[in-house]
Formats: structure tokens, C-alpha cells, sequence
């Protein structure tokens, strides 16, 4: 009895319908991610992207000639938006700090809702600021700003400006394109011929000094307003001034296509990667 009971044991093992045991991994042989896997790993680099996007960087197109030659019209350049950002307990390793004196940032507009721009800034809180002949003065005294473009005198920009050339006058700012709500509060600001800067806020102009539509015109930025700092520039292509006003479709369709014909012959290459200061 015992016999036949080894007899059938064994047929069992030799059965050729039975599996064999599968094989332990070999060291080093490659894992096949399965599809729930991929989805996992391509879920987390969305994340993670979707984060830095929304939360640490942002993408930006310089649309005026506002701030040449440092930025020209068509650079893209991405804005750090956590140095400059209010400090949070969340991430007390990020070197915070605030907005300095030549820092560029980016910000919405005062004068225009939903509009982001693009500037240098010249004055922070408590500072006494003047304007003669086109020099900057900030607390008596004169900055050297070798970034400075003036193109008073050629076509369409004047040669004499009172208002924009010896800020602030205000006997000229009937004749000036300044905002309403600037026109009536900037003399609450007004010291001994000086504009001062009150805390909170931040008094900022173009490089291009004589086309620049500031805070000569529209007032001081709110600390809340500021988005960033741009970092450097990823991307430049040759773009016409009037591009950003083109908003319908076919204009966008049309650029577009032009971007694809031309983007090898009218990209900036020199300025890819350039770093912005």
C-alpha cells in the first residue's frame, strides 16, 4: 500500500500538465514596470512639475521695449517666485529675503488689472527720490546706472520731456500720461521736492528710460503685487513691437506659423540662457 502510494506521489511530480516553479530574479536582471506602475512614476513627475510651475517658477514673454537692452522684446524667461515671496515657516530652508535696490521684477500692474509687467527697482521704503535732466537721485545722491538706454530725439520719443525728464513736476502733470488715482494721491507723498517711498511699496522704471511707462506715471508697486525676479532667459525670438496688442486668432494662428518657418533664422541664439541682472 505504501508502495502505490510512492507509485502515484511520483507520477504526480513527473506529470507533464504540472508547472515547474518559477525561478528567483536574478541579480541585476531589469524589473518590466507594469502599467499601474508607469502611471504611478508619470502621476509623480506631474506632480512634482505641476508644483515648481505654479509655486516656485513661472514662464514669462517680455512683450515692450520698456526694459532694453536688458530685456528685449521676445525673450522668454523663467521667474523665480520664492526669493522674493513673504517667508513661510513651510519652507524655512528657501534663502528669503526682500526686494533690493536694482533687483528686476516681475508684477502686476497698479494701473492696469491683470496686466503683468516687467521693471527695475529704483526706490524701497523710506527712500527720497528726485529726477534732473534724466539722473536719478536717490537720497541726495546720484546713481550710476550703466544699464540706462535714452533715446530722447529719435523719432516719436521727445527730445525735452519736463515731467519724465525732472520727476516729479507736478505742473506737468496735466500734460503728462499719468494715471488719475496717481494724480491725486502723489502729493501725499511729497517731501522738500523729493518723492518718498511709504512702507509696503516699492518705486520702480524701465532701463529704457525715456520710453518707460513706471512709476513715474502710475505710482508705487504694493509689496503684495510683486510676483518675482527673473532668472534668466530660455528662449528669444524676434518679435514685432506691436505683437502682444494681437489678440485675436488669426493673429495668434498667423505668428505662430511664423515662429515654425523662422524659429531657426530668428532665434536669438546668444541670448539663449542668458542671465538676467
Amino acid at each position: 500500500m505504501a508502495d502505490e502510494k510512492l507509485k502515484v506521489a511520483k507520477r504526480t511530480a513527473d506529470s507533464p500538465t504540472e508547472k515547474p516553479a518559477s525561478k528567483p530574479a536574478k541579480s541585476g536582471e531589469k524589473h518590466e514596470e507594469t502599467t499601474s506602475e508607469f502611471i504611478a512614476s508619470l502621476a509623480s513627475v506631474l506632480v512634482v512639475g505641476l508644483f515648481i510651475i505654479t509655486f516656485c517658477l513661472q514662464a514669462f514673454e517680455i512683450p515692450s521695449s520698456s526694459m532694453e537692452n536688458t530685456l528685449l522684446i521676445g525673450d522668454h524667461v523663467f521667474v523665480d517666485r520664492v526669493l522674493l515671496a513673504p517667508k513661510s515657516s513651510w519652507f524655512p530652508v528657501i534663502p528669503y529675503r526682500q526686494v533690493q535696490h536694482g533687483d528686476i521684477v516681475v508684477f502686476l500692474s497698479p494701473a492696469e488689472a491683470g496686466l503683468y509687467v516687467v521693471k527695475r527697482i529704483i526706490g524701497t521704503p523710506g527712500d527720497h527720490l528726485h529726477l534732473r535732466d534724466g539722473v536719478v537721485y536717490r537720497n541726495g545722491q546720484a546713481l550710476q546706472e550703466p544699464y540706462v538706454v535714452h533715446n530722447r530725439g529719435t523719432p516719436g520719443i521727445p527730445a525735452v520731456d519736463p515731467y519724465r525728464d525732472n520727476f516729479p513736476a507736478i505742473s506737468m502733470m496735466e500734460s503728462a500720461s499719468v494715471t488719475p488715482e496717481w494724480q491725486l494721491t502723489i502729493r501725499q507723498h511729497l517731501q522738500d521736492g523729493d518723492l518718498v517711498v511709504p512702507e509696503g511699496s516699492y518705486f520702480a522704471m524701465g532701463d529704457n528710460r525715456d520710453v518707460s511707462y513706471d512709476s513715474r506715471y502710475w505710482g508705487f508697486i504694493p509689496r503684495e503685487n510683486v510676483i518675482g525676479r527673473p532668472m534668466f532667459i530660455y528662449w528669444s525670438f524676434q518679435t514685432p513691437a506691436n505683437q502682444y496688442k494681437k489678440d485675436s486668432i488669426a493673429d495668434r494662428v498667423g505668428f505662430l506659423v511664423h515662429i515654425v518657418f523662422h524659429f531657426f533664422d530668428q532665434t536669438r541664439w546668444s541670448r539663449m540662457l542668458k542671465v538676467v541682472r
